[in-house]
């Protein structure tokens, strides 16, 4: 899937609907009703020829409506991370809405996105686990007793009397 998008093996969202990027909701929302009035696999029955045709165009439509129409989808679709395939993750959704939110916000004299990149790299760390110490031996970092013993209470005997 290119940047664009689209489960039709790369052909844009706004292509679909025969939009531009910059399109108003209300944009959307006409050029959706016109196709969808123009491909209802219901107007196509009689002609068998075209039926097939009309439900893969019909279902192409709709999937770029739901994306292009939510806010938060097209955010995410805009930012060539939308993956029609998935499932909705909501949580995965908000998160990037926010860091997208968190890029539009840098200020052009400041922080560039390689800034912002880095700075997530260090919040998660570069091997995914972030500040968290996964030490391979739990008690490595442990100081032993100053008597050198493990344990203060006295050995028992294996025998019992």
């Amino acid at each position: 899937m290119d940047r664009g998008g689209g489960s039709d093996g790369g052909t844009s969202y706004y292509a679909i609907l025969g939009i531009r990027k910059d399109a108003s909701l209300s944009d959307i929302r006409t050029a959706y009703r016109k196709l969808a009035l123009k491909w209802h696999p219901d107007r196509w029955m009689r002609n068998p020829a075209v039926a097939g045709e009309a439900k893969r165009q019909f279902q192409l439509v709709q999937e770029a409506y739901s994306v292009l129409s939510d806010q938060t989808k097209r955010s995410v679709y805009d930012a060539g991370l939308y993956d029609p395939t998935e499932e909705d993750d909501e949580e995965f959704c908000d998160f990037m809405q926010e860091m997208i939110t968190m890029m539009n916000n840098v200020k052009p004299e400041g922080d560039s996105f390689e800034d912002l990149q880095k700075m997530f790299m260090e919040m998660v760390g570069s091997d995914g686990v972030g500040m968290f110490n996964m030490n391979d031996n739990p008690t490595a970092s442990k100081r032993p007793r100053p008597n050198g013993s493990r344990s203060s209470a006295p050995k028992r005997s294996s025998s019992r009397r």
